[in-house]
């Protein structure tokens, strides 16, 4: 598994919503999920999106926006509408978590109108995250990052929806699993797109003799790896391979390690049953004592102070 999968693995869409409506400006759409990440597609129409602390984005059709919560945030038709009167809107793809205001119409469920030139059309997902691994992809990521979709692809997105909305079974599933794929499509074009912003991570797998090492990290933390095994990998030498790993991922090869399988080590304590000696064995410490004492040095406090916290 690469680095990039394995960060995306347990993030998904929950209860997206495709929303189709005829607005009258002024008007706002508040974003009230809280979600780690919120990912708004415009198929037609667009609008300025506002985050929490004032930024502003200008968005237009076949432009994604992947926004970086928890904070709520609003698409308006124009920044001004939010402090003068106007209609106010909310969308929340998490049912049950809120109770949309009386004076806020509510946007919610797979809708759909009749075309309009007025049209605003969007697609938005919320992600949840099952586990505590996403943090360290929530790091990597601007509050706000948009890519913009080419006319082919925004019309591939619209008929999907469209098709989504007319099915009477599996709708929901379906718009989910599309969102999912389309925020690994996402935030693989802006890694590609970022250049030297992008998280070292992403950029050390386009290096030759580091994603080989990455790459065997990520499938097999619990393997004894050591700086020749990782070399190896690569077909280089063990002082060659140490440097550059160093150099690009900014840790040496076994302090990447060690810094994964902690964080491997946090999952599977908060999310699973396993004893300490037996996450300790999954994350490749055959001694739960050695393990607890460099998940303590590495985390503040021992793995059952954290499974209790």
């Amino acid at each position: 598994m690469d680095p990039v999968s394995s960060l995306l693995n347990g993030i998904r869409a929950e209860g997206s919503v495709v929303s189709h409506a005829v607005l009258r400006a002024p008007w706002t759409i508040r974003f009230a999920d809280r979600a780690p990440l919120t990912m708004v597609t415009v198929l037609r129409g667009g609008g300025t999106l506002v985050l929490s602390d004032g930024t502003e984005t200008r968005v237009t059709k076949g432009d994604t926006v992947i926004v970086r919560g928890p904070e709520p945030f609003h698409l308006a038709d124009d920044s001004g509408s939010l402090h003068r009167p106007h209609v106010e809107y909310e969308i929340a793809c998490f049912a049950g978590d809120y109770e949309c205001p009386d004076d806020t119409e509510e946007l919610k469920g797979i809708q759909w109108g009749g075309d309009s030139a007025e049209a605003t059309a969007l697609i938005v997902g919320a992600y949840r995250a099952s586990g505590r691994r996403h943090d360290r992809l929530l790091r990597a990521l601007p509050p706000v990052l948009v890519i913009h979709e080419d006319a082919d692809t925004c019309d591939w997105l619209e008929r999907a929806a469209v098709d989504c909305a007319s099915l009477s079974a599996g709708s929901q599933a379906l718009m989910d699993r599309l969102l999912d794929w389309a925020l690994v499509c996402t935030l693989r074009t802006w890694f590609e797109n970022a250049g030297s912003a992008a998280p070292t991570w992403y950029r050390g797998l386009a290096d030759p003799v580091v994603a080989p090492a990455l790459q065997a990290i990520h499938s097999s933390p619990a393997q004894g790896w050591t700086v020749a095994s990782l070399a190896a990998k690569g077909g280089v030498s063990r002082a060659l391979f140490a440097k550059r790993f160093t150099e690009l991922m900014g840790r040496p090869p076994l302090g990447y390690l060690t810094d994964y399988r902690m964080d491997e080590a946090e999952d599977l304590l908060a999310d699973t049953d396993l004893t300490v000696a037996q996450v300790a064995k999954a994350v490749g410490y055959a001694d739960p004592f050695g393990f607890s004492a460099a998940f303590k040095r590495y985390r503040g406090m021992s793995p059952s102070a954290f499974r209790a916290a």
